[in-house]
């Protein structure tokens, strides 16, 4: 253990973290309290929607044939036989050379097939200038167009946005099955490390990764549970791991700053159960760490916040993806043209950060240690493994924070 394994591609991380990761089970939380969940279950509409033929717009139902030849130096009369009000049902049959009004969203009487807008008619008393045709279907939603009862609506994996909890409203889904929400064990190693209520003495350095760690468990819709600054002695952090893989779904633990310290990680993982990976041909993130004690993964990330940011960013992210079984890509990324060259060396992926002025990425060099080019970024450009490097005007993605 006291050598890197060999390297594994970010893509091979990738499909191992997806193999170890546990399944959350459901829960049945309010719709009120769905918004940003994972769906398990797929959903079905229980009934049509919309359960009747509706106008999309104010104006007139109409028998479409009766409109062929309206124009405004020649309009069409109809005669109007009626106001539909919101949640009415019209009386009788819409005939031949009649119409009705109709606001947005109200029921079409029987035997109307279009709608005409109000702008193109004229009220003359019960008589109605058309002075544009209308096609049959026209400014119509038609009854189950949107939805038939027993279709699916929204299939599991689906990461719930603003507008599936209209959609669940839609449908009646008051109690909506979502995965649980991961529980993340975080435990920072490092005998330099103090809490951040501290002034470090000479050789000390704040605890940021813990911190990072949590924000980011959250955002991805995760519960963090802190463990702690453990100092770097196989005991403590042996005893660390035990309680957090007991209480959690799954463990990052940030490694220090030297070979050494990312060893003792390594090898307690190890002692506890299996480390499947030590190092990835990744920069910044090398050092990386994937193994799982029991059934519970466990990831070891560096102890720079920076490149723990970037691995979070890759690999974190998968994680609760992975264990919440979610579909829904969080990514944003964005296409702009770089302003100056980025080299790089072959048979690594590396990740630049970048801050995005107007159309252009401006890459920000600096050490993986570094938090303010991590805070002055964007996001990050990707810069492949057969790859020497991207070129000043190459149009890039930017994966954005």
């Amino acid at each position: 253990m006291s050598q890197f394994f060999r390297l594994i591609s970010v893509l091979d991380a990738l499909n191992l973290i997806s193999r170890i990761a546990p399944e959350m089970e459901t829960e049945f939380v309010l719709l009120t309290e769905a918004r940003g969940r994972v769906l398990s279950e797929d959903i079905q509409a229980d009934i049509n929607i919309p359960g009747f033929d509706r106008s999309v717009k104010d104006g007139y139902a109409v028998i479409a044939q009766d409109t062929n030849q309206a124009t405004e130096s020649a309009p069409v009369v109809l005669t109007s036989i009626q106001r539909v009000s919101m949640g009415q049902k019209g009386r009788g049959t819409i005939r031949r050379g009649e119409c009705a009004y109709v606001p947005t969203g109200g029921m079409l009487p029987r035997g109307a097939d279009a709608v005409v807008m109000g702008e193109y008619c004229q009220n003359l008393g019960d008589k109605i200038l058309v002075t544009r045709p209308v096609a049959p279907g026209e400014d119509v939603l038609c009854q189950d167009e949107d939805f038939r009862k027993g279709e699916g609506v929204l299939t599991a994996g689906r990461l719930l946005k603003v507008q599936d909890i209209g959609m669940l409203a839609a449908v009646g889904a008051l109690l909506v099955p979502v995965r649980l929400r991961p529980t993340i064990g975080i435990i920072s190693t490092g005998i330099e490390l103090v809490s951040p209520d501290r002034t470090p003495a000479f050789g000390e350095v704040r605890d940021v990764n813990t911190y990072l760690c949590g924000a980011f468990v959250e955002d991805r819709g995760g519960i963090p549970k802190y463990y702690g600054i453990v100092k770097d002695d196989p005991g403590e952090l042996r005893a660390a791991l035990e309680k957090a893989v007991a209480e959690c779904d799954a463990v990052l633990v940030s490694g220090g700053s030297s070979k050494d310290d990312r060893d003792i990680t390594a090898k307690v993982i190890a002692g506890l159960g299996e480390v499947f990976a030590h190092g990835i041909a990744l920069a910044p993130g090398k050092p990386t760490i994937i193994g799982r004690i029991g059934k519970t993964p466990v990831i070891g990330v560096p102890g720079h916040p920076a490149a723990t940011f970037v691995v979070l960013t890759l690999l974190g992210g998968h994680l609760m993806n992975a264990l919440t079984r979610c579909l829904t890509s969080r990514e944003s990324t964005r296409k702009v043209r770089l302003s100056r060259n980025i080299p790089s060396e072959r048979g690594r992926e590396e990740y630049v950060r970048v801050k995005i002025l107007g159309k252009e990425a401006v890459p920000l060099f600096g050490k993986s240690g570094l938090l303010n080019t991590l805070v002055q970024s964007d996001g990050i450009v990707r810069i492949g493994p057969a790859s020497e490097g991207l070129d000043t005007t190459d149009e890039v993605e930017v994966h954005l924070w």
